[in-house]
């Protein structure tokens, strides 16, 4: 771009203050030549050396005629850095620093709470005076709120929605003036691998917003550490730290992702993982009714399909690649229409690999699964499929998915433990909640019968475990005192459900005894009219407010 010289005298003192900041500027950052002026920045440094009465001549140029070529460049680029800058401001007073009381549920005593915690994360302000956060960030608050960039005062808020599932939730606060002065951010597109983003968050170990750059390293499907699910996540090398979650992540002005955990595995440094956009759109629409339905299972479970063997003997040609249906659920949307050892070949217009990736883009692989993900409750899926050397395509009614799939349910939050006390002996559902109680080393420290019970699917028939977790000692439980987590199978020889029916069973009971079995034939007798009239003075004796979770049995007459 060619600028045209001023009139001499059209520039004034503070035309020159400008064009000398942008000047300094260059020195600092070291350029050589400026682009804006044509000209080294050495001889622009010369040229505003004297003061404006006295500028030297260059080049047999009066130094004033010099001095108005050169300035509309000058001062333009000090408007291309002012717009930058006030861009900046935006996003900088955007972010929010998002301040949590949390009370966990006690898995051990379920009756009670861990002692309460104050913890902070960041979130970034979008559309409808909401506030973008991680669901970790929220999880299990009593207490929220809200502090805007360089403002002391601290805003009560409000959880509005929130999916555990892809970590992500949405807060808002009601006092009006919050909003008033906040720009909402827009949400971008997945950027290209090797593309800079910026880190955006309130980390520990100051009060004041940090702003941390980094590389998009890769993008594909990853376990997430919040709820346990799998999901797309993109991986940055920017550093993440506790306080950063929920920070959004940057490009050209607009979230590409959300921050939501640093690499856990103790192996690599300064790697952290976000949210992408394809994930943050289908909350977002997910939100829209303030119901959640989440991301829908189809039902099946598969397993790659990498050894030519097994490719032939299920009927495939060579040209041919998917995965193998290993498992179909009852009750779901494939039960019926798929079969075990059926090879799922492509759904929707993606084929499958044989190690259960599909192609989104050229510069972009990720697990199958991801394609069922970005569906809703309610849409068509088209799934091609062989059996037995035969390919045929059905359309899937995509469904919420099941409470659990497996023995043991996936962790959950925002709600209270189920329990029973009878004969006192205390009895819960074995779920991850439980099975963390044990700490952050629980894959090895948790007993190893409820380690093995998370291989186990789940059917109508055994839907749930029932743990027997420890004995409160007395008079009516003697002989078992030192028992504990201890999974009960029958009930006076009837299978065991879920906990409910396993409650039921026990509310109900007309008999003398009640026997409490596992599947390797160990009994735990109970006396049942002597259990019921120590209820009281064992409650008493060991403090405990009630016998059984509220709404247990209620539950059951709905």
């Amino acid at each position: 771009m060619q600028f045209q010289p001023w009139p001499v005298g059209a520039y004034n003192s503070r035309h020159v203050a400008i064009a000398q900041q942008h000047i300094l500027t260059c020195d600092h950052q070291k350029h050589r030549y400026c682009e804006y002026a044509k000209m080294p920045a050495t001889t622009l440094k010369k040229l505003f050396t004297s003061p404006l009465h006295a500028l030297r001549s260059f080049s047999g140029i009066p130094g004033p005629t010099l001095l108005a070529m050169v300035l509309p460049g000058l001062l333009l680029a000090c408007a291309t850095v002012n717009a930058q800058l006030n861009e900046l401001r935006d996003i900088e007073d955007s972010v929010i620093k998002i301040y949590t009381t949390q009370a966990v549920p006690d898995y051990f005593t379920p009756w009670r709470l861990l002692t309460p915690r104050q913890s902070s994360g960041s979130g970034a302000v979008i559309d409808g005076n909401r506030i973008l956060t991680n669901a970790h960030v929220v999880a299990n608050a009593s207490y929220v709120q809200a502090q805007k960039y360089n403002d002391p005062r601290r805003y009560q808020a409000q959880v509005t929605f929130v999916s555990h599932e892809a970590d992500l939730a949405l807060i808002t606060v009601d006092d009006a003036d919050f909003f008033s002065d906040l720009s909402a951010l827009q949400i971008g597109d997945l950027p290209k691998p090797l593309a800079e983003v910026s880190v955006y968050g309130y980390p520990i170990g100051g009060k004041t917003l940090s702003i941390t750059k980094g590389i998009l390293s890769r993008v594909e499907q990853q376990l997430y550490a919040h709820a346990g699910t799998y999901l797309l996540a993109g991986q940055i090398d920017a550093a993440i730290n506790p306080g950063n979650s929920g920070g959004p992540v940057i490009v050209n002005n607009e979230i590409v992702g959300v921050v939501m955990q640093a690499n856990g595995g103790g192996r690599a440094e300064n790697l952290g993982y976000f949210v992408p956009p394809s994930i943050i759109r289908h909350v977002l629409k997910d939100s829209k009714d303030g119901v959640l339905d989440g991301f829908p299972d189809l039902g099946f479970r598969t397993q790659s399909l990498d050894s030519p063997a097994a490719k032939k003997a299920l009927g495939l040609e060579e040209n041919q690649s998917g995965v193998q249906v290993i498992k179909v659920f009852e009750d779901t949307p494939v039960e019926g229409v798929l079969m075990e050892n059926d090879v799922i070949l492509g759904i929707d217009d993606y084929s499958i690999a044989d190690d259960g990736t599909i192609k989104l883009s050229q510069d972009l692989l990720t697990d199958y699964k991801h394609i069922i993900d970005m569906h809703h409750i309610g849409e068509n899926l088209s799934i091609s499929f062989s059996r037995s050397g035969k390919v045929q395509t059905v359309d899937i009614l995509a469904q919420k998915a099941h409470e659990n799939y497996g023995l043991v349910r996936g962790e959950r939050f925002d709600e209270i433990p189920q329990y029973l006390i009878y004969g006192g002996i205390l009895f819960v559902p074995l779920n991850m909640n439980l099975i963390k109680r044990w700490g952050n080393d629980w894959s090895r420290s948790a007993p190893i019968s409820l380690l093995k019970a998370r291989t186990e699917w789940s059917s109508p028939q055994r839907q749930e475990l029932v743990v027997a977790l420890q004995v409160l000692a007395a008079d009516v439980n003697l002989g078992y005192h030192d028992w504990r987590n201890w999974v009960v199978n029958f009930v006076n020889g009837e299978p065991v459900q879920d906990f409910k029916h396993f409650a039921r069973l026990l509310q109900s009971n007309k008999q003398e005894f009640i026997v409490f079995e596992n599947n390797n034939g160990y009994q735990i007798v109970i006396n049942h009219s002597e259990a019921i009239k120590s209820e009281a003075s064992i409650l008493s004796q060991y403090k405990i407010p009630a016998a059984h979770s509220a709404n247990l049995f209620d539950a059951e007459k709905d």
